[in-house]
């Protein structure tokens, strides 16, 4: 299928590279479809709504710039995902890119959550957290905990 992206431009993209987030995203809850693009030479990627050009969502793994993050799925998250090992869980956070860059925030209340062999996903909102929806990207949390 031919896919027009927010950052990429247009793109050729196979069935098998699309997630389906059932429940779609909060504040975006008719998007059920995405695909996840690489930001070159970034740690960073795109998650790209199918359906809709403009919406696409900055991420990155958390664990390799928050070394401390901790999710802790519900039995709800691992039975719609159908996770069944953590070898198949991939982890994104949303993030806001600022100007400067170095003010870039990422959402560690809310992490993407993908269950990727089986290309299903969801935002999971662990509002039992310490975790907050602005947390620096270039600041570890422990260090905001006073601001």
């Amino acid at each position: 299928m031919i896919l027009q992206t927010k950052f990429h431009g247009e793109l050729e993209l196979a069935e098998k590279e699309i997630y389906l987030f059932e429940s779609g995203i909060p504040g975006f809850l008719e998007e059920k479809k995405f695909c996840l693009l690489a930001l070159d030479d970034t740690p960073f990627f795109v998650l790209q709504s199918i359906e809709t050009k403009e919406l696409a969502f900055i991420v990155t793994d958390p664990f390799e710039v928050f070394h401390d993050y901790e999710v802790k799925l519900t039995d709800e998250v691992l039975s719609s995902l159908q996770i069944e090992t953590e070898r198949e869980v991939i982890t994104f956070v949303i993030l806001t890119i600022q100007d400067p860059f170095n003010e870039t925030t990422a959402n560690l209340q809310a992490p993407i959550i993908i269950n990727g062999p089986k290309k299903v996903g969801k935002q999971f909102i662990m509002n039992a957290s310490e975790y907050r929806t602005k947390h620096k990207l270039f600041e570890p949390p422990a260090e905001q905990e006073g601001k």
